[in-house]
């Protein structure tokens, strides 16, 4: 049986060698529902594996303690929305337990309420009157976490933050990213745990020279 490598630690090189490696992000032409041509394209569906979701949780982990710290709160409940953002939280939840003792309240929604048994769309720990942290893989126009941010609202919840995996810092509407438009509009902290420009730094230690290029003119043409 192999020993699996030590992942307590998160770094953003470790995860996009880790990316590359289970085809989580590709590098090729890519058609983005905005209609641009990316160089790349970061598929979190594909976290299928214990090693990939145990970096991707260590990574939240290691960013919700650091905030737990600043904030010198024992209190933290973090929050998935369906359905990728299930196991994200779920593993996130050990992690802060395995790693930084912070014994963590967690829960997701349903795409769909429940009628029967105990009913509702949410599941997992009351989030009334809490400050939730949303964690979710990438905000590509804000929408999907604008549609989060209401159903916590509906049930008397907060949102305190957002992390998400992975920023691609290119400009929405105006000349800000959907990730600042969101933490303008929402007044709270949106971070991630690697952007484009943590890829670029990886390919260009490590890629192809004609990679690296497309990288750079895609940043220079879309990027904030």
């Amino acid at each position: 049986m192999a020993v699996p490598p030590s992942t307590s630690t998160f770094s953003s090189s470790d995860f996009i060698q880790l990316a590359l490696s289970n085809d989580v992000l590709k590098f090729g032409e890519y058609v983005l529902k905005s209609g641009r041509i990316s160089p790349y394209f970061f598929n979190a569906g594909l976290l299928a594996t214990g090693e990939t979701l145990s970096l991707l949780a260590n990574g939240y982990a290691q960013a919700l303690a650091e905030q737990v710290k600043e904030s010198q709160s024992d209190e933290l409940v973090i929050f998935g929305a369906a359905y990728k953002g299930i196991p994200f939280v779920a593993a996130t939840a050990q992690a802060l337990w395995n790693n930084h003792g912070i014994n963590a309240r967690w829960g997701y929604n349903r795409k769909e309420a429940k009628d029967h048994g105990e009913g509702g769309n949410l599941v997992g720990a009351d989030v009334s009157g809490k400050a939730v942290w949303v964690l979710d893989d990438v905000i590509t126009a804000g929408t999907a976490m604008r549609e989060v941010v209401e159903i916590l609202s509906a049930a008397g919840a907060t949102v305190a933050g957002i992390i998400v995996a992975l920023d691609r810092k290119e400009r929405g509407q105006n000349e800000q990213s959907a990730i600042q438009e969101l933490a303008q509009s929402l007044q709270v902290p949106v971070q991630a745990l690697v952007d484009i420009d943590d890829i670029i730094d990886y390919v260009a230690k490590h890629g192809e020279p004609s990679q690296l290029a497309k990288m750079r003119h895609y940043r220079e043409q879309y990027g904030v």
